[in-house]
């Protein structure tokens, strides 16, 4: 049964203009899209206006056209030109239309007559705007074939455009701009015409000049999405709709990164920025007629209209500072000048730039000293090659020493507020310290900081950086409001799984909500997920011996289960050793790893069956006699430090930890002179690792140095394996890891290998439960209280950790606001989570803190005098 149709519009009914691109209007199935599309924007109420490219190939099939010079071959052109859409008309079961034969028409003629009658960039104007003439007019008789009465309209009887200053005649003529002042005369005319309109992006009617009035001009690149947005600014329109093959915008090009995030939310410079940094989805000029009007801009996938898209519109004020973007450019090309004279030299930038614009090149980034100027040229905005690069070099060598660095990249992060998160980005600009970095360029809007580095490195560290900033909290994927899933869910095989902690809470809930009932703080552990990680590190074939780190987490019932699995122990204070020895077989090997302990501890670890660790000279220096004939473990330093955090970095000179290697011969000789034997060799360099070859290299410098002392029989690469904690950070690849190992084993067979993880074991077991107290609204932040903070939990005030915060109470309500979550400790560091998205929240809700199983109630405190948190184990 055919469907009412919708009741006729008022005069004064929104208008919705839909853009949609060359490969959205090339086949039946997607002109079928096309259609339901459209009629379900008016059935909304609203008028709509369809702006369309030429079909995918078109448009350079007529810039092949122009490039020829025998019209003969341009009439052979024009005949392929139109069998295209002959198909795509027999498809469509359609007759060919008037408004498509005229068109076909006056491209034979165009071809046929050449440019001698209107000028050679006139004519490729005309010739070129034939692709969305012939698209639209096609689709205006398919759309009314299927029943949506659509009027064809021609753009250049809406769209004028501009002559602007120093604009030269191809840019008049091949790279226009329009006047899109909002245009109530338009609307009006057009509401009398129809309610569904389709017409053409990309071209537009030169207005008056000293040449006439009348020419058809171009847009130039990315043309259709421009056309849409004038169109949307013209008609001061409900919104635009950007009608493409993704589903929007994402945080890294997911060709490259398929882990990158849809981004849901952007305001227009930050999608401009994005835009013309990289992302090749729309194109920035579209955005700059939206704003003053204020119409918001979509993007969309004709191919799945359910995905929700890119919303992109005024500044909203209500999100946490983030990144938003990680994007790249690739073929730049930096110019670096440099002279003594410039300093305080009156008008030498002057002089220095007017080189460039008589050469016709715009400068992209720019960087300055006293003595020195690089810029960059961004071969899209200009035509490079190196005839054009040698004649600007000849003519600034005239004022300074000219240096031309390329190929060079610009790798772009992009986020409002740029500056207040370099707090964050420690871990990434890291990253950069191992390359070689031209030019560092941070925006006067705040928007982004670019780094221009060899091309060559970019496509393996563009997605490395993107893992960066999510684990950093940067690129804050937590807010749900601002990032989708990822390209890999939407498009891919599906989402990487979600860290274990959320497998086990979400169905414990009903039991975690009562013994909230019952008590809060409190800790829960979950022993299955102990297991469930005890079993995956276990597979690890390359390492003999796993000891669990235990100031993880001392509670007994994780000491037993894991020694149920067959693990060891590695211990770093005699409380640890005899909570350990109470509790697990004796049968359990033990390690006593300490630093910077007194002689008494020592003593008393040689009188357990725990092997014992050495880490400086001090102990065989002045307590030689106490190991006399003893064998010993010695850490050594490998001289650098990783980790999530600078306090959880345990190597390199600004450590504590370790022997340094210069060392290593003094400390042998003093255990030459007291009867000490190396039996093994351990380095452990920080937490919250995700880089799997780390530990081979661990292992093969161990290795190494094992060989030059020869009494070494196992080696001990440590623990420090990461957690993913913030959604879409990837997971430690376990097989990857052994794959490592083993390669590293095969050189070096006669050592045994050991391991001590501690975090990996336990922190997706343990949750802590609070309940909130009180709520407080400070200029633009609202601080939500629970019962607990940093006294039962010190890991976000010690290392800004980030922890999972989930309202339990109303875990299935939409996350509208944005809290700092913060406890009752009389401290300004006492907040468990900033600017964390959560459902509003109401005096009693039971707040779960996720990831809380490791460094969480071995290091709280009776702070304030606090009540402690209690333990709570849940063995099912």
């Amino acid at each position: 049964m055919t469907p009412p149709a919708p009741e006729p519009l008022a005069a004064d009914a929104p208008w919705i203009v839909m853009k949609f691109g060359g490969t959205s209007v090339a086949t039946l199935p997607r002109w079928q899209n096309i259609r339901e599309l459209v009629a379900g924007r008016r059935t909304e109420g609203a008028r709509v206006l369809v702006v369309v490219s030429a079909l995918t190939g078109i448009t350079d099939a007529l810039k092949q056209l122009c490039a020829e010079v025998d019209a003969g071959k341009r009439s052979e052109a024009t005949r392929t030109i139109a069998q295209r859409h002959y198909e795509l008309l027999e498809h469509m079961q359609l007759a060919l239309p008037d408004t498509l034969g005229t068109r076909l028409h006056d491209l034979a003629q165009l071809a046929a007559d050449g440019p001698a009658a209107t000028g050679e960039l006139a004519w490729q104007a005309q010739v070129q705007a034939h692709g969305e003439l012939m698209s639209s007019a096609l689709g205006a008789a398919f759309l009314s074939h299927s029943g949506l009465a659509t009027e064809w309209l021609d753009a250049r009887d809406c769209l004028t455009a501009v002559a602007l200053p120093n604009q030269n005649e191809r840019t008049r003529l091949l790279s226009s701009m329009v006047d899109s002042r909002h245009d109530p005369r338009l609307a009006a005319r057009l509401a009398g015409l129809g309610e569904v309109f389709i017409t053409q992006g990309f071209i537009a009617r030169e207005g008056a000049s000293e040449k006439g009035a009348g020419r058809t001009v171009l847009l130039g690149r990315g043309g259709s999405d421009t056309s849409a947005s004038y169109f949307g600014a013209l008609l001061k329109a409900q919104r635009v709709e950007i009608w493409t093959d993704v589903a929007g915008m994402f945080t890294a090009n997911p060709r490259q990164v398929p882990g990158a995030r849809l981004l849901q939310k952007l305001d227009y410079e930050e999608a401009q920025e994005i835009a013309s940094t990289g992302a090749k989805v729309l194109h920035p000029r579209c955005l700059s007629p939206l704003r003053e009007p204020r119409v918001p801009l979509l993007i969309k996938d004709t191919n799945r209209p359910e995905l929700d898209g890119t919303v992109i519109g005024p500044e909203v004020r209500e999100h946490a500072p983030s990144v938003k973007a990680i994007s790249a450019r690739k073929n730049i090309t930096l110019v670096s000048m440099e002279s003594v004279g410039m300093w305080q030299q009156v008008g030498f930038l002057a002089d220095v730039f007017a080189q460039f614009k008589q050469h016709g090149l715009s400068v992209d980034l720019i960087g300055s000293a006293e003595t020195n100027v690089t810029v960059s040229l961004d071969p899209t905005e200009n035509l490079l090659d190196s005839d054009a690069i040698a004649a600007l070099a000849t003519d600034l060598a005239k004022v300074c020493r000219v240096k031309v660095i390329a190929p060079c990249a610009a790798i772009t992060l992009v986020g409002r507020g740029m500056r207040s998160l370099l707090h964050t980005l420690s871990g990434v600009l890291a990253e950069f310290g191992q390359l070689r970095v031209h030019l560092i360029s941070q925006s006067s809007n705040n928007l982004n900081l670019t780094f221009v580095v060899d091309e060559e490195v970019v496509d393996t560290l563009l997605p490395h950086l993107h893992e960066l900033l999510i684990a950093a909290g940067a690129l804050r994927t937590d807010d749900s409001a601002l990032f989708g899933p990822s390209w890999q869910a939407l498009y891919g095989s599906g989402e990487l799984p979600a860290p274990a902690a959320a497998w086990w809470h979400a169905g414990q809930r009903p039991r975690l909500l009562q013994l909230a009932a019952e008590a809060t703080p409190r800790y829960v552990y979950h022993l299955p997920t102990v297991r469930q990680q005890a079993r995956e590190l276990k597979s690890l074939a390359a390492v003999d011996r796993l000891h669990y780190a235990v100031k993880a987490n001392t509670h007994p019932a994780i000491l037993r289960a894991l020694a149920q699995e067959g693990f060891g122990f590695e211990c770093v204070s005699p409380g640890e050793l005899k909570a350990v020895l109470a509790t697990v077989p004796d049968t359990a090997p033990l390690l006593f790893t300490p630093n910077f302990a007194p002689r008494d501890d020592y003593a008393w670890a040689l009188t357990t069956r725990a092997s014992v660790s050495l880490d400086a000279l001090y102990p065989l220096e002045h307590w030689g006699e106490l190991f006399r004939g003893r064998e010993i473990v010695l850490r050594v330093d490998l001289g650098r430090g990783l980790g999530h955090h600078e306090k959880v970095r345990t190597g390199g000179a600004g450590s504590k930890f370790g022997l340094p290697v210069e060392q290593l011969d003094a400390f042998l000789r003093l255990a030459d002179v007291h009867g000490v034997s190396v039996r093994g060799l351990h380095a452990h360099l920080g937490s919250g690792i995700l880089d799997d070859a780390h530990w081979g290299e661990v292992y093969a410098q161990l290795a190494s140095l094992a060989e030059r002392i020869g009494s070494v029989a196992f080696i001990d690469i440590g623990g420090g394996l990461g957690v993913p904690s913030h959604p879409g950070e990837a997971r430690l690849d376990i097989a990857a890891l052994d794959r490592v190992l083993r390669e590293v084993k095969a050189a070096y067979p006669h050592y045994q290998l050991w391991m001590e993880p501690g975090r990996y074991l336990v922190a997706d077991a343990g949750v802590l439960l609070t309940r909130v107290t009180q709520q407080k609204g400070k200029s633009a932040l609202r601080y939500l209280g629970v019962d607990t903070g940093m006294n039962s939990l010190i890991r976000p005030a010690l290392y800004d950790a980030w922890h999972e915060i989930v309202n339990l109470t109303r875990l299935d309500e939409p996350a509208t606001a944005l809290y700092q979550v913060v406890g009752p400790i009389c401290e300004s560091g006492d907040v468990l989570g900033t600017d964390r998205r959560l459902p509003e929240a109401q005096e009693g809700d039971v707040m779960l803190i996720a990831q809380a199983g490791a460094y969480g109630k071995v290091m709280s405190s009776p702070y304030n005098l606090r009540d402690e948190a209690e333990e709570v184990v849940l063995d099912d």
